[in-house]
């Protein structure tokens, strides 16, 4: 007899891990207000909840023999080298005064001219700016949570209804995936 098997969906797992990220958010700024720490000693705090939480929830779901499901949108609509997309800047110029007569009103013209195309080109490199770094965090958030769950929920299959084993695959995949950032965050520390 087969054993059925049950399925998290991918867009669960990235609302449940903005959650936590919330609570982790809250949790260190609540018990932060009455002690002065420093921003690593907050760092380490908030890796310690994440990695936490992290390993109670792979534990729990290679016991339960969880598995996921990718149903994230696919990015086919994404257009190489279309940097502003349907977007055009509106911008509202305040006027300038230089002087008097034409030389003053040439060079406000100049002036109103240049500025503008200066605002356009900042704006359009600030939107190309914003919109790839969106698209590499939403990259790397689905990776990290999804596709190192999914390699890690492939192993329910072995763990279900042990509890031992389970702790033991999720406290090696907890300290795979949290350690490096430990790592970083000391390193500045120590830098």
């Amino acid at each position: 007899m087969k054993i059925k098997q049950n399925y998290l969906k991918g867009k669960s797992i990235f609302i449940i891990s903005l959650l936590v990220i919330g609570i982790t958010i809250l949790t260190v700024y609540l018990t932060g207000i009455n002690y002065n720490r420093s921003l690593t000693s907050n760092l380490y705090f908030s890796l310690g909840i994440i990695a936490t939480a992290l390993f109670l929830f792979m534990t729990y779901g290679l016991y339960k023999g969880i598995g996921l499901i990718d149903d994230f949108p696919k990015f086919r609509n994404f257009k190489t080298g279309d940097l502003t997309g349907s977007t055009s800047p509106t911008m509202d110029i305040p006027s300038v005064e230089i002087g008097d007569g034409i030389a003053g009103l040439i060079l406000s013209i100049l002036l109103w001219i240049g500025m503008s195309i200066l605002f356009v080109v900042l704006l359009i490199v600030l939107e190309a700016v914003f919109w790839f770094s969106l698209f590499i965090i939403l990259a790397m958030l689905y990776w990290i949570f999804f596709r190192a769950l999914k390699f890690v929920f492939s192993k329910s299959k072995d763990t279900k209804g042990d509890i031992g084993i389970s702790a033991v695959y999720s406290l090696t995949y907890t300290l795979i995936y949290i350690s490096w950032i430990f790592g970083i965050v000391y390193l500045t520390e120590i830098m």
